[in-house]
């Protein structure tokens, strides 16, 4: 049966659509522009990384620390759509300016909080999944976010690319070139968001507390209590935690890995590009698989294959070898996000779906510290940006261990 979207799914996908176009731009574009400033500064490759590393960790520690408190605050009647519109802004408009910007310390100050900003914007979309859809529509419309997210966000990458690669027969310097692709951006993010924001209404909620943060964090208590007894959710975030930390460390670290191996900043553009490209079939392809295998099998494969992905990773040398590694990456990107967040979405009660989803960022990208920290120490360390990422397989073993334990609670809770 063919599979057709309602407006208002629509428009919830388009909001996939345009943050996607940040997220590409955090992993290809503002490291090479970073690297361009830390150059400028005398700052070392092997330095260069570990900087970028420990920025994106303090940014997922702020979204660990600030994610369920906004969740929980979204939760009460009629307020998701203002905090969503509060982030979305404060996150776009840090995207503008950081095109402007010649200090590397500066320029990773203000990137801390601008990801942080769009990371909380993702809390509150995710949350928005029971009021958007049903249950059993849940796997295939979070795959089409991803998979449309995926291939919208090449129209604004493209043209950004152009404008940075050939900004000197534009007549442009770097930085002028890098401030207008930041601008571009910002404005397609801006601008994909919209649509939703008209038509969305919060089915699901909490009444209004009389003291809206007061009553969210004693309504994020009780959702801590509720995880204690709920195992099946509670053994899913832990697996979760450790699988998707070393998901989102590649995501993050993939251009500032490749760059520090000394690859040619075009192809490695390109390479990347190739990733969103492939990842938009992959993870439509994934979203009807769904329809005849359980989330949870299809969830345990893209976890495997990330295993062997990291290991792959230790054995980088030549610029083919990274664009293997980036076709592999876009076949389970989209699929292993998507379907963990729809896996998740039916283990939880709708009218609770901020606070919860608050929580999965925590065990998310706000626990993606782990994986960006042990990259930064371990290539350190040991002076090899091939064994730090090496070193991502061990959360993915663990993950893989721990999220075949949470399916089987699962199956025994159908049974």
């Amino acid at each position: 049966m063919k599979f057709k979207m309602h407006s208002l799914e629509k428009r919830w996908v388009l909001y996939d659509v345009g943050n996607s176009a940040f997220t590409l731009m955090v992993s290809t574009i503002i490291p090479i522009f970073f690297n361009y400033l830390a150059e400028n500064a005398g700052i070392s490759d092997v330095n260069y990384l570990a900087f970028w590393g420990y920025a994106a960790s303090v940014s997922t520690v702020l979204v660990a620390l600030l994610g369920p408190v906004l969740g929980s605050v979204s939760d009460f009647r009629g307020r998701r759509k203002g905090v969503f519109l509060t982030v979305l802004l404060l996150g776009s408009a840090g995207c503008i300016f950081l095109g402007f910007l010649t200090s590397w310390i500066w320029f990773l100050v203000l990137f801390v909080l601008t990801r942080t900003a769009y990371s909380l914007s993702l809390v509150i979309y995710d949350s928005m999944l029971p009021d958007v859809t049903t249950e059993e529509r849940m796997d295939e419309l979070s795959a089409r976010g991803y998979a449309w997210g995926y291939i919208g966000s090449c129209i604004p990458f493209v043209i950004c690319l152009l404008l940075v690669l050939f900004c000197d027969r534009l007549g442009l310097s770097m930085a002028a070139a890098m401030g207008i692709a930041f601008v571009l951006t910002a404005a397609w993010w801006l601008g994909m968001s919209l649509p939703l924001l008209r038509l969305y209404r919060q089915t699901y909620y909490v009444e209004t507390a009389s003291r809206p943060v007061r009553g969210a964090f004693r309504n994020l208590g009780m959702v801590f209590g509720e995880l204690r007894k709920n195992k099946k959710t509670l053994f899913f975030l832990v697996a979760f935690f450790f699988y998707i930390d070393g998901v989102y460390t590649i995501i993050d670290m993939a251009t500032a890995y490749g760059t520090a191996l000394g690859l040619d900043t075009t192809g490695l553009l390109l390479a990347l590009l190739m990733t969103q490209l492939a990842a938009f079939p992959a993870a439509l392809v994934f979203g009807r698989l769904s329809r005849k295998y359980a989330a949870g099998r299809l969830i345990g494969i893209c976890i495997a294959a990330y295993f062997c992905i990291a290991i792959y990773g230790m054995f980088l040398t030549h610029s083919y070898q990274f664009w293997i590694l980036a076709f592999c990456v876009g076949i389970f990107q989209g699929a292993v996000q998507s379907l963990s967040r729809s896996y998740f979405a039916r283990l939880i009660p709708p009218g609770k779906s901020g606070e919860y989803f608050g929580i999965y960022d925590i065990f998310g990208k706000g626990a993606s510290f782990m994986g960006t920290m042990l990259v930064s120490v371990v290539s350190q360390a040991s002076g090899s940006t091939n064994l730090g990422v090496g070193a991502l397989a061990v959360l993915f073993l663990i993950g893989f261990l721990l999220f075949r334990q949470t399916d089987k609670i699962q199956e025994k809770g159908k049974g």
